[in-house]
């Protein structure tokens, strides 16, 4: 379903290369350092990027990760200075793999923001249920977001992120409320392990997939945020009409998220297609004719007849030699 764009100002629509205060979608090509140069102190309510893993992928050149962790602290001061008093970064990250040493990015980089004063809220799983699968280890099926705020007063809507409660039949068993449902009409809080979440009464199952090739919103980006994944910071940390940014803005799932949302959106990237491809993606969103995951979608459960989801033969054969 197409939701009406948020028009606070006339050009909101209008996807500018350069900043103004008067834009309100920006979308640059460059260096990520060098572009937040150009934005003023305390200007954006949300921070929200998965940053490069320094593994090797094509839009990047794998270092050392002292070296990797030392670029990353200059881009984050920028990153910091123009966040507003009340605003917030979500850090997502997976790990960094040298000869089959897994190195936890979080907890590297907890320790960047943390020496610039900043504090963490939540350290939220992700979860999914497919990737790469290893022979050397167990395959990875997480990754994660670290949320930490500038300040102690912050911005946090609860009630448009709930989930559906396990058991919404619950009622208070003592006290003045006794008797009284103990829930909340509106759902659940999701916790801070964003996996599948399973609704008793209804008997279906959500989840937050990570983008791979039956996706609907899959793109040529090999690691492409899903657009619902962000939805739930943009709604949870901000508010209508804030600025929503992301310094490695790669396809434009994150500006999508915003703008999807009634927020205003700033997006860099250093990869020219990638540019292109999230300009398409935004204006295509504003036509209607974007293809995107809905926040809270049921996940597709496998009957048992589709042909992927039978035993192969050949596996009883072996088994009977």
């Amino acid at each position: 379903m197409q939701i009406e764009p948020f028009l606070p100002f006339p050009n909101f629509t209008k996807i500018d290369d350069q900043f103004d205060r008067k834009n309100n979608i920006l979308l640059h090509c460059g260096d990520s350092k060098e572009f937040l140069k150009t934005i003023p102190d305390e200007y954006v309510t949300l921070i929200i990027t998965s940053p490069p893993y320094n593994i090797g992928k094509e839009y990047e050149t794998k270092t050392s990760i002292d070296v990797y962790l030392q670029t990353q602290a200059e881009v984050i001061k920028e990153l910091i200075r123009i966040l507003k008093p009340e605003g917030s970064i979500c850090w997502e990250v997976g790990n960094y793999v040298e000869e089959s040493e897994v190195f936890p990015l979080d907890i590297f980089f907890y320790n960047l923001f943390k020496k610039e004063g900043l504090k963490l809220r939540n350290r939220i799983i992700w979860h999914f249920g497919h990737g790469l699968h290893c022979s050397k280890r167990f395959s990875g099926r997480y990754e994660t977001i670290l949320w930490f705020t500038k300040g102690d007063v912050y911005t946090f809507n609860l009630d448009p992120v709930r989930v559906p409660s396990k058991y919404p039949g619950k009622r208070h068993y003592k006290g003045k409320n006794y008797g009284k449902p103990s829930g909340n009409p509106l759902g659940k809080n999701p916790s801070d392990i964003w996996e599948i979440v399973v609704a008793d009464w209804e008997k279906e199952m959500w989840e937050i997939p990570n983008v791979k090739s039956n996706h609907p919103e899959k793109t040529i980006h090999p690691c492409q945020f899903p657009i619902e994944l962000v939805e739930r910071c943009v709604l949870a940390l901000t508010n209508e009409g804030d600025f929503v940014l992301d310094p490695y803005a790669g396809v434009g799932s994150s500006l999508i998220a915003a703008i999807k949302n009634n927020r205003c959106a700033i997006g860099v990237d250093k990869e020219p297609k990638y540019i292109e491809i999230a300009e398409q993606r935004i204006k295509q969103f504003y036509t209607g004719n974007l293809r995107v995951r809905e926040l809270g979608t049921p996940i597709h459960k496998p009957t048992g007849k589709e042909k992927v989801s039978q035993v192969p033969a050949e596996w009883f054969k072996e088994e009977n030699k």
